[in-house]
């Protein structure tokens, strides 16, 4: 059983805020994301093979998500947010060496296996050192800035790649790349993280104590409608557009865009996602069918731009894509707020799961819609869910729901209490 650990009401956020920022930039700072599948498609791999890549590495993160969140709330989380990146670093080395298929795949099993590790453990962790501070409700905008400094540092990662490619090729990619995994790394290890006596990873607990936090994290999430509910929307609000984003490269390239510059239409788009993160403070205290409006013109204009193509139709995608990034963020705050026992990184790492098996199952849909269309009309088809996640949306009642019920009322004394801020997202699985 863990302890509860010592409040620290006036603790500066700042402890918290630095390397969590830092580790944001790092993991992100990776030269190789806007050629990545460039470097697919130029070793010869069909949009079907690449579009397995991807399949593989989503299978790799359902499978290992779980037990790596429950692993998470036994020991020290930023102890395996730092081993995460170096899964990453692995998988870019091995790439680069090795380009072929089966060295992609394996890759991408590797970075697949360091997502897990982090699946769970990042929110949890920040969740919790937010609660020791009595800060919890900043967490929608902690987590926001914490996602636009991650988008902030892919754009300058894209920015810098330009030249780096030019003249240091795919070597210097990847050095840098791996670079910036180690820094990454280092980052983690600077976190701070007050937790009771599970934390420290007590080995007399053993397999049993491991298998227990399993259970319980599993029995808070099929009990809790409420918990359901906010799993389900943190999956549907995520899954499709983090699976477009994947194929904006070659969105870009079908529409005429030379290789050399289609990291700017990446950069583009990412601006606005980047946007959307910072906006995610702000919009957790909008009313519910506010949101439900722009996540269904967010719609429209991932399929227009799609279609349209050039500077414009780029614009609106990424405008799209950054209310779903904002909408991502706050449904995820929801569902902290919702996880009343001390398997948090479970219970969040289930809706890791259920992003990565979505998304994964998308994949293969698109490059069989892909095959029939091209990637405009695909990308203009796969928008088209948000509309009815915005239906869903619009039909609540009222600006929010409250926290405490007949369901939730026995609170771990480990995790932070807070009455749900007012724009929070509605309940999927409970009654309106």
């Amino acid at each position: 059983m863990a302890t509860p650990p010592t409040r620290a009401p006036g603790a500066s956020l700042s402890r918290l805020t630095r390397p969590l920022y830092a580790y944001a930039v790092f993991e992100e700072f990776i030269l190789l994301y806007p050629l990545y599948a460039i470097l697919f498609d130029e070793t010869g791999l069909t949009v079907a093979q690449i579009s397995s890549l991807f399949v593989i590495w989503s299978l790799t993160s359902v499978v290992a998500s779980v037990p790596a969140g429950a692993w998470a709330d036994v020991v020290p989380r930023r102890y395996l947010l730092a081993a995460a990146p170096l899964f990453a670093a692995a998988a870019f080395s091995l790439w680069l060496l090795l380009p072929g298929y089966w060295a992609f795949a394996l890759g991408f099993v590797l970075w697949g296996l360091g997502g897990a590790l982090s699946s769970g453990a990042f929110e949890a962790l920040v969740y919790t050192e937010l609660g020791h501070r009595d800060a919890v409700d900043r967490y929608a905008r902690v987590m926001g800035v914490t996602r636009a400094l991650g988008v902030a540092a892919v754009g300058a990662a894209t920015l810098l790649a330009i030249p780096v490619m030019a003249h240091g090729g795919y070597a210097a990619i990847g050095a840098a790349s791996v670079a910036a995994c180690l820094l990454c790394a280092a980052a983690a290890l600077a976190l701070p993280e007050h937790r009771g006596a599970t934390a420290d990873g007590d080995p007399g607990d053993g397999p049993a104590g491991y298998l227990a936090t399993l259970r319980e994290g599993l029995s808070e999430a099929r009990a809790s409608r409420s918990v359901r509910g906010a799993i389900v929307l943190v999956v549907v609000v995520t899954a499709f557009w983090d699976m477009l984003e994947e194929f904006v490269p070659l969105l870009a390239g079908e529409a005429g865009v030379p290789t050399a510059t289609i990291p700017f239409v990446v950069l583009v788009v990412w601006v606005f996602i980047t946007l959307g993160g910072l906006l995610a403070g702000p919009a957790s205290r909008l009313p519910v069918r506010v949101l439900a409006v722009l996540l269904a013109l967010a719609a429209f204009a991932i399929g227009a731009g799609a279609l349209l193509g050039g500077l414009l139709g780029w614009v609106l995608i990424g405008a799209g894509f950054g209310v779903c990034q904002t909408t991502g963020v706050v449904a995820d705050a929801r569902l902290q707020d919702r996880i009343t026992g001390p398997s948090r990184a479970t219970v969040t790492s289930l809706a890791g799961l259920g992003t990565d098996a979505f998304t994964g199952a998308s994949y293969l849909l698109y490059a069989a819609v892909f095959a029939l269309t091209g990637h405009a009309l695909a990308f203009a088809l796969f928008a088209t869910p948000y509309l009815a996640v915005a239906l869903v949306l619009g039909r609540h009642r009222g600006r929010s729901v409250p926290t405490a019920g007949p369901e939730n009322t026995d609170r771990h004394p480990a995790e932070p209490s807070v009455p749900e801020p007012a724009g929070h997202l509605p309940d999927q699985g409970g009654t309106r």
